[in-house]
């Protein structure tokens, strides 16, 4: 079944701040995508942190950050990618929400050029088989497939200098 671009809410704010008409066909081919392109791998899987969002059932939301420097990522394929679960605190907020509600939203944001990248899809957690191998030392990671890919532009992003 192919999903509409924009659920009801979207279409609600286009049409109140009238920026429907811009979504033509050719705007939405441009900026609207079911995978990663290829050319958008190698940034991703060298990219040293990105934010996650998940959500409880009843709508509560959580956003977190998922660093451990290049390589947290890796691309399975165009349409699905995968990441360690760092074990921290110990209350699996992002964990606890993906058992109950697998949607999620990726933003890889590269400070050096400004680059964003947002990824939604629906997560699943993998405690056992061969994809822990991609992440020794993990007990569990997160596979994405992909559902919406939106590039952004740079418009808005300061740049950050790694301290030396």
């Amino acid at each position: 079944m192919n999903m509409p671009p924009f659920h009801p809410g979207e279409q609600a704010a286009q049409q109140r701040w009238n920026t429907a008409s811009w979504w033509d066909e050719a705007r939405r081919t441009r900026l609207l995508w079911d995978h990663i392109p290829g050319a958008f791998h190698a940034r991703l899987e060298s990219a040293p942190f990105f934010f996650l969002a998940t959500s409880a059932p009843d709508g509560r939301c959580d956003c977190s950050f998922k660093g451990g420097g290049p390589g947290v990522v890796r691309i399975l394929d165009d349409k699905r990618f995968v990441f360690p679960d760092f074990d921290g605190n110990g209350a699996f907020m992002s964990l606890g929400n993906l058992l109950a509600n697998p949607h999620v939203g990726c933003l890889f944001i590269d400070f050096d050029d400004g680059a964003r990248l947002r990824v939604n899809g629906k997560a699943r957690i993998v405690d056992a088989g061969e994809m822990l191998a991609l992440f020794p030392g993990h007990a569990r990671v997160v596979e994405v497939s992909v559902e919406q890919v939106v590039p952004n532009c740079p418009n808005h992003i300061p740049r950050l200098v790694p301290a030396s």
